[in-house]
C-alpha cells in the first residue's frame, strides 16, 4: 500500500513557544506545533524538536524547556521572529520584556494564553527530531482566549511551515 502523506495533514496540532538555556546563559527558543500532554499524575508533557535547530542544543545541554501556548490573534512578525529565524544570528528575544523561569528558561508572556516549565525526565529519537518528555515543575494560565491551531494558522493567516518542521509539505 502506498503511503499518502496527505492523510497525516488532518491531525490537529496547535502553535507554541518553545524555549531553552544553555549553560553560560545564552536563551532561544522557536515555534512547534507538536507539544502535547502524556500524563496527569505526575503531570508530563513531550515536545517534538528538530536536531539541527539551536533550541535542541540548549533542551539537551540544559534538560530543561519552557512553552508558552499562543493566543489566535498572535501577529505573523512575531511568529516569523521565532519560527523563521535562527537564535545563531539574531537574539530573538531583543525588545522584548520576558521573564527567567524557575528552570532559568525564558518565559514567554507576550501573545500566550498560558505558560508552563519542565525539566526532561526522558527522550525518543525520532530521526530528524527528539521528542522530549518534561515533568511539569510550574504552569500559569495568564489570560482567557482562543489558543492558535496550526489549521488556524495556515488557513486563515496564511502561514507556511519551515524545512525543519515534522509537517513541512514542500512546494
Amino acid at each position: 500500500m502506498a503511503i499518502d502523506l496527505e492523510a497525516l495533514w488532518g491531525i490537529s496540532y496547535g502553535l507554541y513557544i518553545v524555549t531553552s538555556v544553555a549553560a553560560d546563559g545564552k536563551k532561544n527558543g522557536q515555534v512547534v506545533n507538536t507539544v502535547f500532554q502524556v500524563t496527569a499524575e505526575p503531570p508530563r508533557v513531550a515536545v517534538s524538536i528538530n536536531k539541527e535547530n539551536l533550541t535542541h542544543a540548549y533542551i539537551n545541554e540544559s534538560g530543561v524547556f519552557a512553552v508558552s501556548i499562543l493566543e489566535q490573534d498572535t501577529p505573523m512578525p512575531f511568529i516569523g521572529t521565532f519560527g523563521f529565524k535562527s537564535g545563531n544570528n539574531i537574539d530573538k528575544f531583543a525588545g522584548m520584556d520576558c521573564e527567567s523561569g524557575e528552570t532559568g528558561c525564558p518565559i514567554v508572556s507576550e501573545h500566550a494564553l498560558a505558560t508552563f516549565e519542565a525539566r526532561v525526565v526522558g527522550t525518543a529519537d525520532a530521526g530528524t527530531h527528539t521528542v522530549f518528555i518534561g515533568e511539569i515543575v510550574s504552569a500559569a494560565v495568564l489570560k482567557e482566549g482562543v489558543p492558535l491551531t496550526y489549521d488556524y494558522y495556515q488557513t486563515v493567516k496564511k502561514g507556511k511551515a519551515p524545512k525543519t518542521a515534522p509537517t513541512y509539505k514542500g512546494k
